[in-house]
């Protein structure tokens, strides 16, 4: 049996939320639309106090604000971006273009081919995040993509020089100091200073991620990665105190950050709350971090582990780690999640911060049919055909009759023409 002894918010508070969210998006994308630079401007004067002659850092401001960190900074991001570059490469490696003759000469393929342009939403305002830079930035250019816009807000009126060192170092080829829907909009949408990309990647509040899915159509997205979300799987195995540290990880991120925990011990259930009690006393974050438990958090107590992988994957989270006695069992069973960390060894920092994969990932339960950012969303996947004289006779029977089922004309025409011309015959 599935007990939930903690609940978050309703959905009904979630859908108002998200409809003010959307109705604020819809109205600065107006403005951005009708007076380009001149709204962007204002919005970044209005948010953040922010109205440089140029948002566009040049090269040698770019240099000043690496020169002034210091040396372990300059090496912890060098050793992040070798550990995101060596497994995005993997993946790519796994990508390979095709073909194949499918019948006598009838030739079909495909190719992988990246995206002409990107823009890179790095977030900052809270926490400037430098790891975003790693994974939206340096993914898009092992996938071969030429032209990479990167902004980033600034804090409290500074440029964030790691965040901007980090940019710089994964291969951005233009860097903004800009946030918010307006640094997502002048990317997606264009204006007389910055030329429009293809495609918007990046995490983000949900302004950004309300930003970029009424951007989709006019470029591409990655994802709608909203608020951060993290699920603990835990069996009798585990102990509150880890389980309390790996929710407040995360929830720190934002007040609206869901922080679920899912278990079979009834121990760890029933003692949670005190534990998070404890370390939200001393957590410097905490006040955050509790906001976020406080209306998002989840205790569901189960009995059995397929219970808790019904749940997991009905979750779908963001981040799922499974603190149990056998990680790999839900390796094996689970289907709905946007990353997972199997066993007591690792966390959700790991992944979001250093260790390879990509933390741009789905939320909302769209784990449900997307994963999240990596190297292959860069890249098109598009097909080509090439056919022989004797071929193009031969299914362009086929191809005029099934055009007949359908009464396209047109299209039927198409076929029989090939077929007289290098068939030697009436078309049927």
């Amino acid at each position: 049996m599935i007990r939930y002894l903690k609940q978050g918010t309703t959905e009904a508070e979630k859908i108002e939320a998200d409809k003010k969210v959307r109705q604020t998006v819809e109205s600065i994308l107006d403005d951005v639309i009708a007076r380009g630079d001149a709204a962007v401007r204002e919005l970044s004067a209005r948010f953040d106090k922010w109205e440089p002659e140029s948002f566009r850092l040049s090269p040698a401001e770019i240099q000043s604000l690496i020169d002034s960190l210091p040396v372990q900074v300059i090496e912890d991001i060098r050793f992040a971006q070798a550990q995101i570059r060596r497994f995005a490469e993997a993946q790519k490696a796994a990508l390979v273009d095709i073909e194949i003759e499918t019948l006598p000469g009838i030739r079909l393929g495909h190719k992988n081919i990246p995206v002409a342009s990107v823009g890179c939403y790095v977030p900052g305002g809270r926490y400037p995040m430098v790891a975003s830079a790693h994974m939206s930035v340096l993914t898009a250019k092992v996938a071969g993509v030429k032209r990479v816009a990167a902004c980033t807000p600034p804090l409290n009126g500074v440029a964030p020089a790691a965040t901007v060192a980090a940019m710089h170092m994964a291969g951005a080829d233009e860097i903004y100091l800009l946030g918010g829907i307006q640094a997502v909009a002048a990317m997606g949408i264009g204006t007389a200073t910055i030329a429009p990309v293809d495609m918007l990647v990046g995490p983000g509040n949900a302004f950004v991620a309300e930003a970029k899915r009424q951007l989709f159509g006019r470029v591409g997205i990655d994802l709608l990665a909203g608020p951060t979300e993290t699920l603990i799987v835990a069996d009798d195995t585990a102990d509150a105190e880890m389980c309390a540290t790996d929710l407040l990880g995360q929830a720190e991120h934002g007040p609206t950050s869901p922080a679920i925990l899912l278990t079979t011990s009834a121990k760890i259930a029933e003692g949670i709350q005190a534990e998070i009690d404890r370390q939200l006393a001393l957590l410097a974050t905490g006040e955050i971090a509790g906001a976020a438990w406080r209306d998002h958090g989840q205790i569901i107590l189960c009995d059995t582990d397929e219970e808790l992988l019904s749940e997991a994957d009905r979750i779908a989270s963001e981040h799922v780690q499974i603190l149990t006695r056998d990680p790999r069992w839900f390796l094996e069973r689970m289907t709905n999640y946007g990353a997972l960390f199997l066993g007591k060894e690792t966390n959700v920092a790991y992944g979001d911060k250093v260790i390879g994969t990509n933390h741009t990932l789905p939320t909302k339960r769209a784990a449900r049919y997307t994963g999240g950012l990596w190297v292959g969303k860069f890249l098109k996947t598009v097909t080509y055909q090439q056919v022989s004289p004797e071929a193009t006779a031969m299914i362009g029977e086929y191809c005029s009759r099934l055009c007949a089922i359908e009464n396209f004309a047109g299209h039927k025409e198409q076929a029989d023409l090939r077929v007289r011309r290098y068939g030697g015959k009436n078309a049927s």
